[in-house]
């Protein structure tokens, strides 16, 4: 495909004589002549245009030309340039670049009206760039086809080029915020046919995972219509002060409600069985009952309320480490943001008994990463899934200041130079955990058979969905919101089972193979289990059963515990345009359990 060097005559005059036709003609025929050279596109030299358009040359037509000869090579677009139009005319082609894009000119209007118009794409700055890559011999894959047709070419770039850049009205669309498992959550929508967007003000997509939470994703979501990730005040779960609070509070509530039948309350666990004694600094009375009771025998861990990788921990277990820890608490009490906030600095800590007598796998101190998925808020929708085993590379040592050997997370064991020789020593699969208790522990201990499977999966369900409702009537709920939160729990050599800690944005990274196994699959279920209930939900269907549910395990339905939303379920409204059935004849007399005074009686309701 070439060229036509009279692009700038015709558009001049709507009237063609027989003299001008024949003068085309001509040049065309020269130019079916002239050899190709590198493939691109082809415009003729401003030598060989039309002497009227040579003598009054148009501003908004642009193009690198050479002054020698005509030039094979792809035209240098100018930055400037907007439009990009192709012309087909009979069995030649020609190109008109327009600089300007306000207004049209009187080119684009004539051609607008002339029969074989194909093709019309706005272009930025950068793809008049890229398209000058069309040049270069060094680009092109091997075996491609020197002689193919210029047209083709640019086709293909403008398609590749529609690939990465965000068509208006074209979506859905997702964006990812940060880099905590990107690649899979990426894969997982592209295979969805969704496009990225990088955008983080974009509005228009349909599901949206961001580490870090943003006013302006809650303020701009659509209910019912996109998928957004954490709830906007999990930190009731996720953060230290705030579970805490929350497991007193339900607690409390437990003690004061006495309708449970006994087998039901010996079923509920109590606060002191799973979760050690902590208290807040941030509250004077807890802040003075620790330094009252805290004596060197017991190891303390003090932690920030809202934090991960192991931040800002540290061990207490002397009286000068108690010492300079009431210096901290002393100074920023005095100090004059103290009075506007409880959460800053020291004060935003707890302090929480150590477990000193850790299972320990092959001598080394490990926790287990489990996980809370909260497919749907509307109804609730809540799951568990398994997760790994996280071990230290450091043999086990109470005594010891190395916070690597008392903390089990990924960031710590990196801290050491031996991790990447022993990184997959530092993550076990759960059967790996299973088969190493049932070698050592299931005849010594009396356990039974595949005791983690078991015995122990119970237990953190059972404590998971006891946090969860601990939260549930105060978390904030709208169709489209879901969550995934990290759990980690840690077994004493009695085989107790402790939760340490829920973390939102849980790392799911996957530089090790047992998380390579594990980590796609929590996260692909998750999303998978997001979008069945809330299409479900947006629907009034039934949300059991489940087809996207492969390994979670469902502790909580809330579909028995909500009322109908005639605005989400226009099903549920539809009762109340029945006509009212006729009432029924009533035998003279007062009805039975009816009052003389008509008041309702209060001492036969029901629970």
């Amino acid at each position: 495909m070439q060229t036509s060097t009279l692009q700038a005559t015709r558009p001049h005059s709507r009237r063609r004589d027989r003299n001008q036709l024949q003068a085309e003609a001509t040049v065309l025929d020269k130019r079916k002549q002239a050899p190709l050279g590198r493939v691109g596109l082809t415009l003729c030299p401003i030598q060989e245009q039309a002497p009227q358009a040579a003598r009054r040359p148009h501003r908004r037509v642009r193009a690198a030309f050479s002054p020698r000869g005509p030039c094979h090579r792809a035209p240098m677009l100018l930055t400037h340039s907007h439009v990009l139009f192709i012309h087909h005319w009979g069995q030649h082609t020609w190109t008109h670049i327009c600089c300007r894009r306000p207004k049209r000119s009187r080119i684009q209007q004539y051609w607008a009206r002339v029969p074989g118009w194909t093709h019309e794409r706005h272009m930025g700055s950068s793809g008049a760039e890229q398209l000058s890559q069309l040049d270069s011999d060094a680009d092109l894959p091997d075996g491609t086809d020197a002689a193919r047709s210029p047209a083709v070419l640019l086709e293909e770039f403008l398609r590749d080029r529609d690939k990465q850049l965000p068509n208006n009205g074209q979506g859905p669309f997702f964006y990812i915020g940060g880099s905590n498992g990107a690649s899979i959550i990426s894969a997982y929508c592209k295979s969805k046919g969704w496009q990225h967007t990088q955008d983080s003000q974009w509005e228009d997509y349909r599901p949206k995972w961001c580490e870090i939470k943003c006013r302006d994703n809650y303020h701009n979501f659509r209910e019912g219509q996109q998928l957004l990730l954490q709830l906007p005040n999990n930190k009731l779960l996720t953060t230290k002060i705030g579970l805490l609070s929350a497991l007193w509070e339900h607690e409390r509530t437990l003690s004061k409600v006495n309708q449970m039948p006994p087998g039901a309350q010996a079923r509920v666990p109590k606060m002191e069985d799973f979760f050690p004694e902590t208290y807040r600094l941030d509250i004077s009375n807890e802040r003075q009952t620790f330094f009252a009771l805290f004596d060197e025998t017991q190891i303390w861990i003090c932690k920030p309320t809202a934090s991960n990788k192991g931040k800002g921990i540290f061990l207490i277990r002397s009286q000068e480490e108690l010492a300079i820890l009431q210096a901290k608490t002393h100074s920023t009490k005095d100090g004059p943001l103290h009075s506007k906030t409880s959460f800053r600095g020291p004060q935003a800590r707890v302090v929480q008994r150590y477990i000193q007598n850790p299972l320990l796998l092959n001598g080394k101190k490990f926790d287990v990463r489990s996980y809370l998925p909260i497919a749907c808020a509307v109804p609730y929708m809540v799951f568990f899934g398994h997760g790994y085993a996280r071990l230290t590379l450091n043999l086990y040592d109470p005594h010891s200041s190395d916070l690597s050997g008392h903390l089990t997370n990924q960031f710590m064991q990196k801290q050491s130079p031996l991790y990447m020789l022993l990184k997959e020593d530092t993550v076990w699969s759960m059967d790996h955990l299973n088969h190493y208790i049932n070698d050592k522990f299931q005849r010594t201990k009396g356990l039974p058979r595949d005791w983690v499977f078991t015995t122990f999966t119970r237990r953190m369900q059972q404590i998971m969905t006891h946090c969860f409702l601990a939260v549930k009537s105060k978390l904030e709920r709208k169709l489209g919101y879901f969550d995934l939160i990290g759990c980690d729990f840690l077994i004493d050599e009695n085989f107790k089972v402790w939760l340490l800690e829920m973390n939102s944005n849980p790392a799911l990274h996957t530089n090790c193979e047992v998380l390579k196994k594990v980590i796609p699959g929590v996260v692909m279920e998750t999303l998978d289990l997001a979008l069945e209930t809330s299409q479900k939900s947006l629907r009034g269907q039934k949300m059991l059963p489940m087809r996207s549910q492969r390994r979670f395990t469902l502790l909580h339905n809330g579909e028995a515990d909500q009322s109908p939303n005639p605005r989400l379920r226009p099903a549920a409204s539809s009762a109340r345009l029945r006509p009212p059935a006729p009432p029924r004849p009533r035998p003279p007399g007062p009805t039975p359990g009816e009052q003389p005074s008509g008041r309702r009686g209060t001492g036969q309701r029901g629970c």
